[in-house]
């Protein structure tokens, strides 16, 4: 088994990581900065967050991907690293861009410079859906079609799908990753550079890198009450304040909820490929459920539980993509990972999990 380092392991996903790799036999240690916007208030401080991994086998350094001697400290003795620290979400305006580009670029070539210090040659890293843009598409006569970016015009008229040469909607299907990239946001810009950053140090070092496109990831424990967590845990939480679920748009746009849970799976298979892929190379997966459904969906299953209507806005987000779905076949095949929580199951558990501390 390997010694395994998890940046940003306090977090949602990281933790869930955490807890797959000590159930798969990996000794763990985590380094997390345990920032205010993701964490919250953390309940007795950093001694307790220490102390919780310590009881369970962790080694936890709070500290920040930028800070050399953290991050030397977190790396030393370690034979492969699943980084995870980032600045995730579509943020809350132009304002949030210094952040995201520090955080998550200048925090990603932090990490590969340490593991080239420390001759670290195994990495995971947490990447996206988001770098392409919309999804797949096709005409109404099935020839494929990326759309342009939706225009703000057809936006504020309740047009939200995209428009085909024809004048007629297109039709989404699922993307898969031989497919261009489309970073429509910061966030998805920053996604895209960790990617090329990590296979230009695959090719410099002789490391092997995975780059994860994680689709919607969902589950317990995400942050409650932050835009920068995804629809999911603005939905949890609004049923957690006894309100109504606010969908954008008209709540049809498709998305692949992925559970937490098999996220993390997908993250320790990626680990144990580090150990037999060529070196000098890079390869990115989807991470997806493989299953079809609307955002509307998504508010429908969590707010039935408590007796709610989800409420249609027609609100919008520019940055927003309408739809995009993801086909999982490249890591089903070559990793032989498949999602094991399905829709309904998920959101069961979901709309009464606990959710983090409020952020904010």
């Amino acid at each position: 088994m390997s010694r395994l380092l998890v940046t940003g392991g306090a977090g949602f996903i990281g933790s869930a990581i955490v807890r797959r790799a000590l159930a798969d036999g990996h000794e763990v240690r985590v380094l997390d900065s345990l920032r205010s916007d993701v964490h919250g208030g953390v309940d007795g401080g950093v001694a307790a967050v220490a102390a919780d991994h310590q009881a369970r086998g962790v080694e936890f350094i709070q500290g920040d991907v930028r800070d050399r001697v953290a991050l030397d400290a977190a790396l030393d003795g370690i034979d492969v690293v699943c980084h995870q620290a980032a600045k995730v979400g579509l943020g809350v305006d132009f304002q949030d861009a210094p952040d995201y580009v520090s955080s998550n670029d200048a925090g990603t070539a932090c990490v590969l410079a340490g593991m080239d210090r420390l001759h670290i040659l195994r990495l995971v890293v947490a990447s996206s859906m988001v770098v392409y843009g919309e999804g797949a598409y096709a005409t109404a006569t099935g020839s494929p079609m990326r759309p342009p970016a939706r225009r703000r015009e057809d936006l504020d008229a309740g047009r939200f799908d995209p428009i085909g040469p024809d004048g007629q909607p297109l039709v989404p299907g699922l993307i898969d990753e031989s497919a261009a990239l489309d970073p429509r946001n910061v966030y998805a810009q920053t996604k895209v550079a960790q990617e090329h950053l990590a296979s230009s140090w695959a090719r410099a070092t002789g490391g092997r890198a995975i780059a994860l496109r994680y689709h919607n990831v969902y589950g317990p424990g995400m942050p409650a009450n932050t835009p920068y967590a995804g629809v999911a845990s603005l939905f949890r939480s609004a049923i957690a304040r006894g309100e109504a679920p606010r969908v954008f748009e008209d709540g049809a746009q498709r998305r692949d909820f992925v559970h937490v849970d098999d996220v993390a799976g997908a993250n320790l298979a990626s680990i144990g490929a580090t150990e037999t892929m060529p070196a000098d190379s890079f390869r990115a997966y989807n991470v997806g459920s493989g299953t079809v459904h609307t955002i509307g969906d998504m508010a429908a299953a969590i707010a039935g539980t408590a007796g709610f209507e989800p409420v249609v806005t027609g609100e919008y987000r520019l940055g927003d993509v309408r739809h995009v779905t993801a086909s999982s076949a490249r890591i089903a095949d070559e990793l032989g990972w498949r999602a094991e929580v399905d829709f309904e199951r998920g959101m069961r558990e979901f709309a009464d999990a606990p959710l983090r501390a409020a952020v904010g």
